[in-house]
């Protein structure tokens, strides 16, 4: 995927190891490699809408390539730093730079604004090769699971291999250092550390691909093994030797088992782990097998010219594929492409991949920055770098300047929000009003309590944050329990209890409801475990009133139900004396609400739900015969639905900031509401 050079490879695998230096001789087969690998990675994406297992092979080759010229200028004497990592800065920033300046004109003029700031994000993280820990955050970070694609995630994998070549050639320095001081090989030094971090990274990866699949997925400690692989393989080929027929065979296999990896597993939902073994041995074959000098060889297609230019085109094609890809399907209001379409971005991609390398990447390469100053390179990589950094600031200064022209006061007259679904409510504000929050302030638009948030328990994601009353002078204590959807009902409590001087606390897990089982998300022991913590925290604390869920809903349309763990921990604050105040969910939605009104505007008919499709008549509570005598329940459901539908928008605010979750702006109209039911059903 990057431009390494391949010319600093090892000799050909039939070549046995000799007491002279060894002989550098080019491996054309390994751009065909590349080539490969990248034609994968895009076709997969665009028109089978898969993952190929093509970027596990760009880690392999890397860690191939780039361990070996390590390993061999450590032996000649030690590894020249600034002029390396200057090489790296001329080959890697150049296109990358170029094609994040594109993304941030086209997001600005194309993207939907509610997904500016996600976007904004990702392309600082990009740039400064840190997007695979962004992504890996959003990852366990339930309320960002919910952001559409971003038009940079691709750069996970130029982030790890970045973080590659910082890391990678220090490491290797230290073990020369240290094997010379102790009178070893540096090969063997090497050759130590590369097994022991190949089997620790494996292990790691599988179990945690195991317990978390998506931050497995883009966490760098997952892959290095992949380069340890290569490096592995490096620092062996020489000594392999193999009859043709036989490297025939491997060459064919290794191809063959790339080419098939992406339809046969699911490489999006189940690698790394061991499953990513599958690419990367592929890769190993292909490289063992090398130059066969055989007819039916695979080299003998892979060492072909045209293979061999798409391998230079390679990294600028993986950087064009992904946002051309998401950028048709913003333009043309589609989700997916189709052959023809995909066809044309796919030809798009080349087009652009090509001008890239020709007009970009080579001329940079090929030119005399940093070689006449010894930092040229350096302050070249800083004269590209700072521009994209700039541009991103700008940007994000127009998008939160909007934000903060959305933000409205509850009572404001133009958006009465909630208040407008209330018997005999007359509307006094302006004709023309611009719905709020703004669309750019929708994905952000979540109620949360600021720190400090401690840990009264041995369980590291059991965190109570509170309000910053005392609980010593509040007048009540309330605690509100569970996963995002109580979570929404911050910004109506809030409000309440500064109002009132309650100490507000809260205690969240996302995607763990309150309940004595991982409803949500059956089987998760962490979650089962978080909800033991929580009672036994709660029935030693006594707060006066603790408020949680009544209902969920398992997908889109009328599947709500009261599952039997919300009623056994209701019990269990029935055994502690403490009251509870269970809400009754608010639906799933099929749509994504903000995409629905960008896309048809905000009052569309095809932006809301009937409320038939959604609700029952009756609460699936109302059918429990045997109720906790400490449970008082709230439903909500007319101030987001009318008597016929479930819109997304009401009072000229926006109720939903996805499918499912209801904005904080929208929250905070229904304080008033919520306030006078709940004290109410409490008898406070």
């Amino acid at each position: 995927m990057n431009n390494v050079e391949v010319a600093e490879s090892t000799t050909h695998p039939s070549v046995k190891a000799s007491a002279h230096p060894r002989a550098r001789k080019y491996r054309p087969e390994l751009q065909g490699l590349r080539a490969l690998a990248a034609v994968l990675v895009v076709v997969y994406h665009v028109w089978f809408d898969r993952i190929s297992g093509g970027v596990d092979v760009f880690f392999v080759i890397t860690g191939f390539l780039i361990t070996g010229q390590l390993v061999r200028a450590s032996e000649r004497g030690r590894i020249e730093f600034r002029p390396m990592w200057g090489r790296m800065i001329k080959r890697l920033f150049p296109a990358a730079l170029t094609v994040l300046v594109a993304i941030m004109a086209f997001s600005f003029a194309f993207l939907p604004e509610s997904r500016w700031f996600q976007t904004i994000r990702e392309v600082v993280a990009s740039a400064l090769y840190v997007e695979n820990w962004r992504l890996a955050v959003d990852s366990v970070d339930y309320f960002a699971q919910h952001d559409t694609a971003s038009v940079v995630q691709h750069f996970w994998s130029l982030s790890i291999q970045g973080q590659f070549y910082l890391v990678w050639p220090l490491l290797i320095a230290l073990i020369a250092l240290a094997t010379r001081a102790a009178g070893r090989s540096v090969r063997t030094g090497v050759l130590v550390m590369l097994v022991t971090t190949f089997a620790t990274s494996l292990a790691y990866s599988v179990l945690l691909t195991w317990q978390n699949q998506p931050l497995a997925y883009f966490h760098s400690l997952t892959r290095v093994w992949e380069f340890a692989l290569g490096g592995l393989l490096a620092l062996a080929i020489d000594a392999i030797v193999l009859p043709r027929l036989l490297r025939v065979l491997l060459g064919w296999i290794g191809v063959f088992g790339l080419a098939s990896c992406g339809m046969l597993l699911q490489v999006g939902t189940v690698f790394p782990g061991y499953a990513a073994l599958w690419p990367t041995m592929a890769a190993v074959l292909v490289i063992v097998a090398g130059a066969t000098d055989s007819r039916l060889g695979a080299d003998r297609i892979l060492a072909a010219r045209p293979l061999e230019y798409v391998g230079n085109l390679s990294y600028a094609l993986y950087l064009w594929h992904w946002p051309v890809l998401l950028f048709y399907l913003v333009i043309r209001d589609r989700e997916e492409v189709g052959w023809r379409g995909g066809a044309a971005i796919i030809g798009l991609s080349f087009v652009l991949a090509a001008l890239t390398y020709h007009l970009v990447e080579k001329p940079v390469r090929d030119s005399r920055i940093g070689v006449r100053s010894r930092w040229g390179s350096y302050r070249f990589g800083a004269a590209t770098l700072v521009p994209v950094l700039i541009a991103a600031g700008a940007w994000q200064a127009v998008a939160t300047q909007r934000v903060g022209e959305s933000t409205i006061e509850v009572g404001d007259p133009d958006h009465p929000g909630a208040a407008a679904m209330a018997p005999g409510f007359t509307y006094t504000g302006a004709e023309e009003v611009e719905p709020a929050p703004s669309l750019v302030a929708l994905p952000e638009d979540w109620a949360g309590i600021p720190g400090p948030c401690p840990r009264p328990s041995s369980n590291e994601e059991l965190e109570v944050c509170a309000n910053g009353v005392d609980a010593a002078g509040a007048e009540k204590r309330v605690v509100i329990v569970g996963d995002s959807h109580i979570q929404q009902y911050l910004a109506a409590f809030l409000p309440m209890a500064e109002r009132r001087n309650w100490q507000l606390s809260a205690i969240l897990k996302g995607a763990c409801p309150f309940s004595v089982d991982a409803d949500a998300m059956p089987g998760d022991a962490g979650c089962i475990q978080w909800n033991a913590d929580v009672a036994d925290y709660l029935a030693e604390t006594r707060p006066d009133a603790v408020v949680t869920l009544a209902t969920r809903d398992v997908r889109a349309g009328p599947t709500e139900y009261t599952p039997p763990g919300y009623v056994e921990q209701w019990r269990a604050m029935e055994r502690a004396g403490i009251p509870v105040v269970a809400i009754r969910d608010n639906a799933r939605h099929d749509f994504s609400g903000p995409a629905c009104v960008e896309r048809h505007g905000p009052e569309s008919v095809e932006c809301s739900t009937p409320r038939g499709a959604l609700f029952a008549e009756r609460p699936p509570y109302a059918a429990i015969p045997d109720v906790p005598s400490n449970v008082s329940f709230l439903d909500f459901t007319d101030y987001y639905c009318t008597e016929l539908a479930c819109p997304s928008l009401i009072g000229n605010v926006l109720v939903y900031l996805d499918g499912h979750h209801l904005s904080a702006t929208y929250m905070s109209t229904m304080s008033p509401i919520i306030e006078q039911q709940f004290v109410s059903v409490l008898g406070w």
